[in-house]
């Protein structure tokens, strides 16, 4: 295999650019098969060969181990000073979780009242959002304890249904009336601690929520790793007042896209329960997609958040790599994760990162934040703004789906933000996808096994999932070299897009290149290996965790059998607010939500 020279990326001449389509060469495999593939490409006899073979078909080998890289490694994002957002409320570091989350409140728009009503009289659906729960509990409506009992019943429920749809890892009806009976109380007294007070969030199963413990989707990790206390975002979203209602299900220990999970069940699409979910955040974005909760915390490596939220109906949102601490999450220490939030609107998605914000004393030191801020959605300056932003599109790109519904559901939105605002859409060029899709797998693999490796005991490995086995024995694959060649990839990567943020405000791209996938009945007990439709699902999304920007899939539109589409938006660093503008302006001009199949309406009893 010839050696390949590239030219510093500052050289590159856009205009020679061609954009080559991903394809991805490896089996589909579930049940016996899976099984025999994993012994063989574990075995010291076939498994150095197989992964050879594999790596050299899909281009890892040429890309890693003969490309001649000028730049230096970039190790974690460095990103340039960026010029402050106009139009916002600036907030300090500091500034402690309820105060930010009053700021943020008051950045929104006047609330109607009348929605319920509105929503009764025109038979359509909508979600019930944070406001709706607070103005209930505010009203003697009802209570954060009614609602408990509501919640409690519909876990049951679920769990009792034809297939059962697994939800959570952890749950604790008498720790969930606990919390709910000390809401109830403040508001008995007028004394609640912010908006946020009674609203019931649930917690992906890795991130520690005391006194559950975190398991990340597996037998085992729980018993290795004991929970003390919660972690920094989640003790911030205690402190509001908020409920936290439980370890929502996962993919094990996040390594995969699809949420199949072998060992407690596969999560199930609540559109469609023959579905997945996206993952691997599956259960936080099936738990707010089916009305138990108003929001869930995520993680978000290789799209974890967007992906789930995306295909479920739901708004995820990724932060700026650095904004919040991940301290407190299995996860913590990597490169390329954020703890994001995943609601059903995208003013709820606001309310509960103001609450989870606030970078870490480390990334404060070296990655120089910007200081995080509020779009101010209320004001009359909203509109001018909105539709002075430019938008970055990379057609071919773009275009490069498995669903043409999802190309034609996200172009048509896009033209109704046109007419709608004004605003301008750019072609852009992105090189080196290919090479970018292989950077972030050598780094999310060998952080993820750094992670892993010091709470490896004796015949641990035998009790992961087949497909999360297989995963580990390709990370394990990279040399120390790789894990260099792929941080001076980042830093090309970050010069490109750098870039193209010289002349557009947001990137837009379809979350995915496919809706919610079909589980094979084949998958439910073994697991699956499908790299193809991983590959779909994580086209658009890997930038923002490669390279740290912020990002968020907002739902447009369904295909022809009621499947949901998203919409990803990918921002400058620390542009958050500018992010969070856009994507309400166009959840107000976005078809109408369909009711998923599954759906428990709390607010009002099941």
């Amino acid at each position: 295999m010839g050696k390949r020279i590239l030219m510093p990326a500052r050289e590159i001449n856009l205009d020679n650019v061609q954009y080559v389509q991903e394809r991805i060469e490896a089996p589909h495999l579930t049940g016996f098969l899976l099984k025999l593939f994993v012994w063989l490409v574990e075995s010291r006899l076939f498994g150095h060969a197989i992964l050879s073979v594999l790596k050299r078909k899909n281009k890892m080998t040429q890309i890693l181990r003969h490309t001649v890289i000028p730049e230096e490694p970039m190790f974690f994002p460095e990103f340039p000073p960026q010029e402050p957002e106009t139009a916002v409320d600036f907030m300090d570091e500091d500034t402690p979780p309820a105060l930010r989350v009053d700021h943020a409140l008051k950045c929104l728009p006047s609330y109607d009242t009348s929605k319920a009503s509105r929503v009764a009289r025109s038979n359509s659906f909508l979600y019930w959002t944070i406001r709706d729960y607070a103005n209930a509990y505010r009203s003697g409506q009802t209570t954060p304890s009614d609602v408990a009992e509501c919640i409690i019943s519909a876990v049951e429920e679920s769990l009792n249904r034809n297939p059962p749809l697994i939800f959570f890892i952890s749950f604790n009806a008498n720790e969930l009336r606990k919390q709910a009976a000390a809401s109830t109380r403040r508001f008995e007294e007028g004394s609640p601690l912010s908006i946020l007070d009674g609203i019931f969030i649930a917690i992906k199963d890795d991130i520690d929520c005391y006194p559950y413990p975190s398991k990340g989707g597996t037998v085992w990790f729980h018993k290795v790793r004991e929970v003390k206390q919660d972690a920094v975002c989640v003790s911030r979203l205690r402190s509001c007042g908020a409920i936290l209602a439980g370890k929502a299900n996962m993919h094990e220990l996040g390594m995969g896209v699809t949420g199949n999970n072998p060992h407690y069940g596969t999560t199930r699409n609540p559109h469609m329960i023959q579905h997945y979910t996206g993952g691997s955040s599956s259960g936080p974005a099936a738990i707010v997609a089916s009305g138990l909760c108003a929001a869930a915390l995520g993680t978000d490596g290789g799209g974890s958040v967007r992906i789930p939220s995306a295909l479920c109906g739901v708004a995820g949102f990724k932060t700026t790599y650095g904004r919040t601490d991940i301290t407190g999450s299995i996860c913590e220490g990597g490169t390329v994760e954020i703890i994001g939030p995943i609601a059903t609107t995208v003013e709820d998605v606001i309310l509960v990162y103001a609450a989870i914000l606030g970078s870490s004393t480390v990334d404060l030191a070296r990655l120089r934040p910007m200081p995080p801020c509020f779009p101010m959605l209320g004001t009359t300056d909203n509109l001018n703004l909105l539709g002075s932003l430019k938008l970055g599109k990379y057609s071919s790109w773009f275009a490069d789906v498995y669903s043409n519904e999802v190309l034609e559901t996200c172009e048509r939105i896009l033209t109704q933000v046109a007419n709608s605002f004004g605003n301008e859409t750019r072609e852009i060029i992105l090189p080196e996808l290919e090479e970018m899709r292989a950077a972030h797998l050598v780094s999310i693999g060998s952080e993820a096994l750094n992670h892993i490796y010091p709470h490896f005991e004796n015949g641990q490995r035998m009790a992961l999932s087949y497909d999360v086995r297989l995963n580990m024995a390709l990370f394990e694959s990279f040399l120390a070299a790789d894990y260099v060649v792929a941080q001076s990839l980042r830093r090309r990567i970050m010069h490109y897009h750098m870039e193209a943020f010289k002349h557009v405000d947001v990137i837009v791209t379809p979350t995915t290149g496919m809706t919610a996938p079909k589980i094979p009945s084949s998958s439910l007990k073994i697991g699956e290996t499908d790299f193809e439709t991983s590959g779909y699902l994580m086209r658009f999304v890997l930038a923002p965790n490669l390279i740290g920007l912020p990002a968020i899939s907002i739902p447009v539109g369904h295909d022809k059998d009621g499947l949901p589409i998203g919409l990803q938006l990918i921002g400058r660093p620390w542009a958050e607010a500018t992010l969070l503008r856009l994507a309400s302006a166009i959840e107000e001009i976005a078809p109408p939500q369909k009711r998923p199949a599954v759906f428990y309406d709390v607010l009002k009893g099941v």
